[in-house]
């Protein structure tokens, strides 16, 4: 096996998307790590890797810029990093340090097992959605986030047999709820608003979604109405369901086509479309290029 990246091992995954495990050298609390950015980043040199490895990772990472400049990206989407950025990577999600730049801060990896589950925290960890950027520049929540962090470093940083893994589940848990409080990046669409019908099937669709692309078949697997769901994503994401089914479908295939080899016939075998030209109308309606195009354009760029 490859050596640890990170706090990852490489394993080989099913769509060719190289995914890190939680795996850090030092293993002082199991389940957890907090590290300098740029000693993530010195890590990857001493093993020659490329500075912007594309990867998954199994666990959550929350990052806050706190000196320099830099990008990175998640999902498509470049984010310029500066003091005040901060970075919230999920599990499955595809991300790349596109230019690491000067860029330095504070890097926390977590699975999603080490919160306490008596905390409305533990709500956060299980959603695979949310922003994976915020910039908050010079504000009191940069302060407050900074603060924990510190405190967080501190605990971490005790004697071997002192570190309290109870007291950085307790501090972590501070820093998702505040995080939680901040206001939605885009002013727009709220995922608390669609309630538990709406995360409930958010989970659903996330073990489904290359399985079944029919909304009546996840509202019976839910025991709900085709238009409670469309009710809930409506409220959630502007979207009715089915846009939202597809929407995650499309995001796959995207992360497919640019980040693997793989014949475009077997990513569409994968998401469920047993006829490639079928995958490839779906996939032109949803992002106005065909698979081709898509995956032309986003492999030259790397």
């Amino acid at each position: 096996m490859p050596p640890a990246d990170s706090a990852g091992v490489e394993r080989p995954e099913s769509d060719a998307i190289l995914r890190l495990d939680f795996n850090p050298p030092e293993t002082r609390v199991p389940g957890f790590e907090i590290i300098d950015l740029a000693t993530l980043h010195e890590r990857r040199r001493s093993r020659r890797r490329r500075p912007d490895l594309v990867h998954r990772v199994d666990f959550h990472t929350l990052t806050l810029i706190t000196e320099g400049s830099g990008e990175h990206a998640v999902d498509f989407v470049t984010y310029p990093c500066r003091p005040g950025t901060l970075l919230w990577v999920r599990p499955g999600q595809v991300q790349s340090f596109v230019r690491p730049g000067t860029a330095d801060g504070t890097h926390l990896l977590f699975t999603p097992a080490f919160p306490p589950h008596t905390s409305s925290a533990d709500r956060l960890v299980n959603e695979w959605y949310g922003p994976a950027c915020r910039q908050l520049g010079a504000s009191p929540a940069y302060a407050v986030l900074s603060a924990l962090l510190g405190q967080l470093r501190a605990e971490y940083g005790r004697p071997e047999g002192a570190v309290s893994a109870e007291i950085l589940q307790l501090l972590l848990a501070t820093v998702l709820l505040q995080i939680d409080r901040l206001p939605h990046a885009d002013g727009g669409a709220d995922p608390y608003a669609g309630g538990e019908v709406y995360a409930r099937f958010r989970a659903e669709l996330e073990r489904s979604y290359a399985a079944t692309r029919r909304a009546a078949d996840y509202a019976h697997r839910l025991g709900y109405t085709v238009k409670t769901l469309t009710r809930a994503c409506t409220a959630a994401t502007g979207q009715p369901v089915k846009q939202v089914i597809d929407g995650r479908v499309a995001l796959e295939a995207q992360r497919l086509l640019a980040h693997t080899d793989e014949p475009v016939a077997t990513i569409a075998r994968r998401l469920g479309f047993p006829e490639p030209t079928n995958f490839g109308k779906f996939f032109t309606r949803h992002t106005g290029v065909t698979p081709g195009a898509f995956r032309q354009t986003h492999q030259n760029q790397q």
